[in-house]
């Protein structure tokens, strides 16, 4: 899978449906293949929605189960993503048609912000997506937020 990076705007029409950016069709898109299937859940943290491809909701789902079977935990997440996850096939005009419920979580109304996050994106109404993470890029200047790289496949890491 490619990479999901940067912003696009795209108007949503009554129905739901929203083209999804070309860029983030194509990442997405193994192997060339002509069926391109997201699946969108709550983003529950924010107002938003997010969405991945299958191998990343295969990780999501196996990651749960590393969590204490009946645990608290492990029963509100899996709650949160799995159960209110739903697969978004991409139309041949590269449209998927997103969920009420999802729409009214994310308070999106005539546009849908895509936001590219690696292997995920999200979906923002704009004007929420400015307040809420607007602010993301001063709070990690004013911590000094730094990232340790991993090493590339294969290689050991740097001591």
């Amino acid at each position: 899978m490619g990479l999901l990076v940067g912003r696009h705007v795209n108007r949503i029409d009554r129905k739901g449906r929203v083209s999804v950016p070309k860029p983030f069709r194509d990442a997405v898109a193994e192997g060339g293949e002509p069926r391109v299937l997201f699946y969108a859940y709550p983003l529950f943290k924010y107002s938003a929605i997010e969405a991945c491809g299958e191998d990343f909701m295969r990780r999501l789902s196996e990651s749960l189960d590393d969590l204490d079977m009946f645990s608290d935990d492990q029963d509100d997440l899996a709650s949160v993503i799995l159960e209110n996850a739903h697969p978004l096939p991409v139309d041949p005009e590269g449209r998927v048609v997103l969920p009420g419920e999802l729409i009214e979580i994310a308070g999106i109304d005539d546009q849908v912000l895509f936001v590219g996050r690696g292997t995920r994106l999200q979906m923002w109404d704009p004007d929420t997506y400015r307040t809420q993470r607007g602010p993301a890029f001063e709070r990690a200047r004013s911590r000094g937020a730094t990232l340790r790289l991993r090493p590339p496949a294969g290689e050991e890491p740097e001591s």
